[in-house]
């Protein structure tokens, strides 16, 4: 008899989703409590949004919340060198003009 362990994610009652670990189990019920804590601060902003909308849109930011990180400028980009950063390390070369030197004919 195989003995199979399963996370299961509830949310208002209803199962949202099955894991095989907990640490997935867990990163799915943080992006849904992320999506929830969203969906409240649309509902209290002069926005008429409709409950699908708000809880899609809400949803898809706890999805992609280090892209909204960034964009709000409360995450540094990772791993990403601007172009300034890669002018300022190139080394600098001198270009030194070519001086042509004259013989005396003899």
């Amino acid at each position: 008899m195989a003995v199979e362990s399963r996370f299961v994610v509830i949310r208002h009652g209803v199962e949202a989703k099955t894991f095989m670990d907990k640490k997935s189990a867990d990163e799915y019920d943080k992006m849904l409590d992320m999506a929830d804590n969203l969906a409240e601060v649309f509902a209290q902003s002069p926005l008429e949004l409709s409950d699908s909308v708000s809880e899609e849109l809400s949803i898809y930011l706890a999805q992609h919340r280090d892209k909204v990180l960034i964009a709000l400028l409360a995450k540094k980009p990772a791993n990403k060198t601007s172009i300034k950063k890669v002018a300022k390390k190139a080394p600098k070369k001198t270009v030194e003009p070519e001086t042509t030197k004259l013989s005396k004919a003899s």
